[in-house]
């Protein structure tokens, strides 16, 4: 699961008051040339006015597999924060809960929520993340990193946070934490006397007809299954038993648009206070990131956007919608690439679509000159190396993965955003790389 992202061309559509559910061509043509080119295996988009809904797809299944369409299914990671935080508001709407119930209240016999200067986490803390409780867990060692969440248990789960001290204060600032929304969606269930699964399929995916929104997969939902995809590679599906209200959901994009068309009002549902009351700001005025519970909220060019993410091993999706309900977007691609950009376009013109980088074909005297390492910090080396007229990167304890040119000496990697340029002197000789990725730039010396 990964932290919300940052949306990175120009598609010129209607402003918000005449948006309309269209897909349009030049995002269609984008969304081709990332699967074309290698970087997501496939994507699916849903579009929605809560009247009409149009889907494109375009990509495949697995490598050898059928093309995706909007019923397969995809692992939806972090956006299942916001299904953990409609189960507390519906809880906080029919009045069993409150925001401002502490933690303690829900742990069981000798487990002790960690408290700051007299101050204690409030369940209201936990769903906009300013508990003060990290991102990940101490104590979390998978034994199987493909599959990481997979062995977590509830003893390590409850052991962590009789220790952890926290950092700061609590509600002071905002850390996205997968640790403490997974606490959230247990101490729920457990209340509840039912799973976390069992929790949300009661209360939200059968109310909703979600019938492909589930954690276990259904017979139907297995046949359905868009196998995750990483560096091109196919991966293996995560489990999330413990910490399942940070990321274990599995849905399809039929099933997330009646989601989405739902917290937009346009679906008539017993839910709708519940999902209100997940909407609305619920940090101090001026306070950034803005936030409701476990939904983020975005405002530029006069569009407020309600929105969330997630990331698995193999899959990255997005769910978002404006919050005058006059369109709902959803996005999900079995690679795990980011799309938000894709989203928030389709919600905001104005928000930058990526563009598909294009390929320039070098010969191997080209490229040759570039093989060698490259020192970005101390110990950390880039290895750069060439099959034929494929150049390929490794960075230290990283996997090996291609990189295709873009310019003669500019270079990019299709299975994560990131990109080398390779420096010379005066001599023509190559000195040094600079890679950017994430923001950072670092350049790294030939050794």
């Amino acid at each position: 699961m990964k932290k919300f992202i940052s949306p990175l061309l120009f598609i010129l559509l209607f402003t918000s008051g005449f948006a309309q559910p269209v897909i349009p061509d030049e995002v269609k043509k984008n969304i081709k040339a990332r699967v074309d080119q290698g970087t997501n295996a496939g994507i699916v988009v849903g579009v929605t006015d809560g009247k009409t809904t149009n889907y494109f797809s375009y990509g495949l299944k697995s490598l050898n597999g059928k093309p995706v369409d909007e019923r397969s299914v995809f692992e939806i990671g972090s956006i299942s924060k916001t299904f953990t935080c409609i189960l507390l508001a519906n809880l906080v709407v029919k009045g069993e809960v409150s925001l401002d119930d502490l933690l303690q209240k829900y742990l069981q016999e000798g487990v002790k929520a960690p408290t700051r200067n007299g101050a204690e986490i409030k369940l209201l803390h936990i769903a906009n993340h300013t508990s003060g409780l990290p991102r990940m867990p101490g104590n979390f060692s998978p034994a199987n990193p493909a599959n990481p969440f997979a062995d977590y248990s509830e003893k390590q789960m409850y052991d962590f946070l009789n220790s952890y001290q926290l950092p700061r204060d609590i509600g002071s600032e905002y850390e996205y934490s997968n640790y403490a929304m997974g606490l959230l969606g247990h101490v729920l269930a457990v209340k509840k006397g039912v799973s976390y699964e069992q929790l949300m399929v009661d209360v939200i995916a059968n109310p909703l007809a979600m019938k492909d929104t589930r954690i276990a997969f259904t017979p139907d939902m297995k046949n359905n299954l868009a196998m995750g995809h990483s560096a091109g590679i196919q991966v293996e599906n995560w489990d999330i038993p413990t910490l399942a209200g940070a990321g274990a959901i599995r849905s399809t994009t039929i099933d997330m648009i009646k989601y989405v068309s739902a917290n937009m009002g346009k679906t008539k549902s017993a839910l709708y206070p519940a999902m209100q009351l997940s909407h609305k700001n619920s940090r101090p005025e001026g306070t950034t990131p803005v936030l409701g519970l476990g939904w983020h909220k975005n405002l530029a060019d006069g569009l407020e956007i309600i929105w969330h993410n997630g990331g698995t091993g193999g899959y990255r999706t997005f769910a978002g919608f404006n919050a005058d309900g006059s369109m709902g977007v959803v996005v999900l691609s079995n690679s795990n690439v980011s799309i938000d950009d894709i989203g928030f376009h389709l919600l905001n013109s104005k928000s930058v679509l990526k563009e598909v980088d294009k390929e320039l074909v070098l010969d191997e005297a080209a490229l040759e000159k570039y093989v060698g390492k490259y020192e970005l910090v101390p110990g950390f080396v880039l290895t750069v190396s060439r099959e034929g007229t494929q150049l390929k990167a490794q960075a230290t304890g990283q996997p090996q993965l291609p990189i295709f040119a873009k310019t003669h000496n500019v270079f990019f990697y299709k299975a994560v955003e990131a990109q080398l340029t390779f420096n010379s002197g005066d001599d023509g000789n190559v000195k040094s790389v600079t890679l950017k990725q994430g923001g950072q730039v670092l350049e790294g010396k030939r050794l």
